[in-house]
């Protein structure tokens, strides 16, 4: 398994496995002389983290990060930073019924087809626990930027039926976290939440949509022809565990418009330039453009249910999974701390390749 890092210049290699000792990585390419701030890193990591509600997976873990290199006096040194979190809360004979059987919409067969093996104890490398280690990176990520004037946000605009309206700049980001299910909409988060308790009392799993922004990113951060912003933050979006679509700026909905109705005319005020609509979603020809760049990333239900299902197992013979363990009813307000680190990483690395390697 070779395809464990992410980035070109700023680059996150993770290491571990949901029932193993740890998760970690190193950070390869971050700047020197850059402050850190280890308390908003574990603030981070906290928003991820299992256990924080009654909508989340009961599985509990500290999550708490360690450092282990790259770091001196609360700065960047400009060598690779390496850190670890130690998992504290497994419970790996929940899994041994399945050990030999192949859950409906996991990975339990393609990794045993490609790999030979598979760790079936919470799935392993193909966990969702795996993430951990992106919103670390991605929280130095967010530091870096910060200092740039350029933010990450995201937020839960969709759970199964129920749905924001479409991105406008009137979004209040500080109230994303006010809910526990980190939509900024009051009355549509009290929706949500009792839509998902309402799903978990069932033995059943919902999906929904994360709306991912990007505040303040300056003209000309992007290289076609294959390595496009909007192209990038794409995988970067469809890497994440259980995530089924991406679109970005105006999306499919631009497919039932005229051209005359969605192009974005360019203005001139005070020789800045500027777009009177942002349907390009601040990028065009895979180029920021200087708007703000927003985009919309689905995720399919969580595929462990606690209803019993017909599969098979591994001599091809007809077996029945029987839900049991912790899982979320809805991943989706755990995985807003997820999309901003990839947010946030995606946007420094394309930076990064445009200037030097100090912020």
């Amino acid at each position: 398994m070779s395809s464990n890092s992410f980035g070109e210049i700023f680059r996150l290699t993770s290491y571990g496995a949901s029932h193993g000792k740890a998760i970690g990585g190193i950070i390869d390419g971050c700047p020197a002389g850059v402050s850190i701030d280890l308390s908003e890193v574990q603030l981070e990591l906290n928003r991820r983290k299992p256990g924080q509600s009654k909508i989340t997976t009961q599985r509990k873990e500290t999550d708490q990060i360690e450092f282990l290199s790259g770091l001196f006096d609360g700065k960047t040194l400009g060598t690779p930073i390496a850190f670890q979190i130690l998992n504290s809360d497994q419970k790996s004979k929940d899994y041994t019924h399945i050990k030999d059987s192949y859950r409906p919409s996991h990975a339990d067969y393609t990794y045993a087809v490609k790999y030979g093996t598979r760790d079936y104890r919470g799935g392993g490398r193909s966990s969702a626990r795996e993430t951990i280690a992106r919103v670390a990176a991605g929280a130095v990520a967010k530091q870096i930027l910060k200092q740039l004037g350029v933010y990450a946000h995201a937020y839960v605009s969709g759970i199964g039926g129920l749905q924001m309206p479409p991105f406008t700049n009137n979004i209040d980001f500080s109230r994303i976290d006010d809910t526990i299910v980190r939509c900024p909409d009051k009355l549509m988060a009290e929706k949500m939440i009792a839509h998902i308790d309402s799903i978990r009392l069932s033995g059943d799993t919902v999906g929904g949509v994360i709306t991912g922004v990007a505040l303040n990113v300056p003209a000309g951060i992007g290289a076609p022809v294959f390595d496009k912003l909007h192209a990038d933050l794409a995988k970067a979006m469809m890497s994440i565990n259980a995530v089924k679509g991406f679109e970005y700026g105006g999306g499919f909905e631009m497919c039932t418009r005229k051209g005359s109705e969605v192009n974005d005319l360019f203005v001139s005020e005070d020789n800045l330039v500027s777009t009177k609509t942002n349907y390009s979603g601040g990028i065009q020809g895979g180029i920021s453009n200087g708007e703000t760049i927003y985009f919309r990333v689905a995720f399919k239900p969580v595929a462990t249910i606690m209803r019993d299902q017909i599969s098979i197992d591994n001599k091809g013979e007809e077996v029945l999974i029987k839900g049991k363990g912790r899982h979320d009813p809805c991943v989706v307000p755990r995985a807003v701390a997820i999309v901003e680190a990839m947010t946030a990483m995606v946007i420094l690395d394309h930076y990064l390749r445009n200037k030097s390697t100090k912020v």
